[in-house]
């Protein structure tokens, strides 16, 4: 590997002499000069990598001499050297964009240990990633082969996730593959769990043997605070949102709330037509439908007809649960993003209300909208880019702007979660049906529906499952991983188009282990 180059700015170099041969006999290729002037010049004629500039110098003084190597080479880094402890030097220096700041004397080993962070942190960095991801892989390779427990898949997912954000920073790292393998692997395991134990935890009430799931969110997370007749609660509920892209969200949010997170697992079909209604009724699928049949009608394949009621729906679940509010509940849909920036104008007029239930459908267009654009999966051709164009988004967003604005208001607090995620559909699984078949591409209910077993979940009783029967003969399938339903007829051209999509209604971690985040102003 090539020596790096450092150049050495000071008017008092030879008493510097002593580091310039212990970083030359540590492999560096050392240049000195004593003046601004050559300084400028050297970085015009040399490739250098690092720069180490006295801030106090006879004629063009450090930060001048820095400004101007700013101009020339807006990328090379710089370490202020000075004997002056001041603190308006030090942010002098940071504001003129230093990459770091020494105090005379220095010593050998102060100079060395800058040295290695600047010239060769990357690649120190990526070592050390790889050891640790190394350890963690294994550990989650032992993990698999016992008995699992919702608690345990919760853990595994969140390690999978944190991993695939550090290998963002590291993409030198080369373990995105390994990732990639090890996490489907993961959906594997995860869908039979899931296949084994999920008609039981629907069949259960008490939260204490099963995993909090879809009906129990806001009777455990909004109502307690409602209680409290002081308070201001804001429900947000980003639809089609996965923790990955929670965590680049909430990169923008520290600095503004004290910020608490739980997990639970959501309903299937984890689709919105079915798991938002269970949010806000409190109730699964097929209870809305007994006992509300007015607000459970429409087309599933059509969310506008079969999301209408939802604010119905949790002002129904508040008066089984008994929870007064002082002045109406106020329910705001925002799916596009003129209607959001109006919100976001208007939202002091809610500042007073108990509780305010936004949904916020974006995430869901994106998704949706990158099946069905060249531009959109070029921009976003992984999941690494998937996460990059959410936070692009979010960072530019009316959204973010009204985090801002609740963060200012008092006695409120603000709890976040979605009603599923969503997954990298990447293999296709034939599926047989009549023509009154559902046209979903991660689940299905029609009559003598056919599929391989080892891609899908079988539902013969659809009460089994607390869905709705929709008449005698018919039954639902469920994808598994990261399969989607293609039917044979012109199957070639559907598995080549929703290939490679974001697609939800099935079973993996992505669509099913999902945040609920609890936000409060500092």
């Amino acid at each position: 590997m090539k020596a790096k180059t450092i150049l050495w700015v000071d008017d008092e170099i030879d008493l510097l002499r002593s580091h310039v041969i212990f970083l030359t006999e540590r492999g560096y290729n050392m240049l000195t000069v004593t003046n601004g002037v050559d300084a400028i010049e050297t970085v015009k004629t040399k490739e250098i990598d690092l720069v180490f500039l006295d801030e106090n110098m006879p004629g063009m003084g450090g930060l001048e001499v820095l400004a101007k190597i700013k101009e020339l080479s807006p990328n090379i880094p710089c370490v202020m050297i000075t004997k002056n402890e001041e603190e308006s030097v030090m942010i002098d220096a940071i504001g003129s964009k230093i990459t770091d700041y020494l105090t005379k004397p220095v010593n050998p080993s102060q100079v060395l240990l800058v040295c290695k962070k600047i010239l060769e942190g990357k690649r120190i960095s990526n070592d050390y990633v790889a050891k640790d991801y190394l350890q963690d892989f294994n550990q989650i390779s032992f993990l698999l082969q016992d008995r699992l427990n919702y608690e345990d898949w919760i853990e595994i997912y969140l390690k999978l996730v944190n991993w695939e954000i550090e290998l963002d920073r590291h993409p030198d790292a080369n373990l995105k593959q390994t990732l990639f393998e090890q996490k489907k692997e993961c959906n594997r395991e995860f869908s039979k769990f899931i296949e084994k134990n999920y008609k039981h935890w629907i069949n259960q009430e008490k939260i204490d043997t099963r995993p909090i799931l879809t009906v129990d969110i806001v009777n455990k997370y909004c109502f307690p605070y409602l209680k409290n007749e002081e308070s201001h609660l804001f429900f947000i509920v980003i639809d089609c949102l996965r923790y990955d892209q929670w965590l680049v969200m909430e990169q923008h949010l520290t600095d503004l709330f004290k910020v608490s997170k739980d997990f639970y697992y959501g309903i299937l079909p984890s689709a919105t037509s079915y798991a938002r209604n269970s949010l806000f009724a409190g109730l699964y699928p097929s209870e809305i439908e007994r006992f509300y049949p007015d607000l459970w009608q429409g087309n599933d394949e059509d969310e506008k007809s079969m999301n209408k009621y939802e604010k119905d729906l949790l002002n129904l679940q508040l008066e089984r649960k008994k929870i007064k509010l002082r002045n109406e509940l106020k329910y705001v849909k925002i799916i596009d993003p003129e209607y959001g920036r109006n919100f976001e104008q208007n939202l002091h007029s809610l500042k007073n209300n108990h509780f305010s239930a936004i949904v916020v459908n974006f995430l869901d267009m994106i998704a949706h909208g990158r099946s069905d654009s060249e531009i959109l999966k070029e921009i976003a051709p992984d999941e690494s880019a998937y996460r990059s164009l959410t936070n692009s988004w979010f960072s530019h967003s009316y959204l973010l702007n009204v985090f801002k604005t609740l963060s200012k208001m008092k006695n409120i607090k603000v709890v976040v979660t979605t009603d599923h995620g969503s997954i990298r559909s990447l293999r296709g699984a034939k599926v047989l049906g009549d023509k009154e078949t559902s046209t979903n591409l991660r689940f299905k209910y029609g009559r003598n529906l056919k599929s391989d077993e080892k891609n899908a979940i079988f539902i013969k009783d659809p009460l089994e499952y607390k869905l709705p029967r929709r008449g005698v003969t018919v039954n639902y399938i469920i994808a598994k991983e990261d399969y989607y339903f293609v039917y044979p007829t012109e199957y070639h051209k559907y598995l080549s188009h929703y290939k490679d999509t974001f697609q939800h209604g099935g079973v993996s971690m992505e669509e099913l282990i999902i945040p609920v985040v609890t936000l409060e102003p500092k």
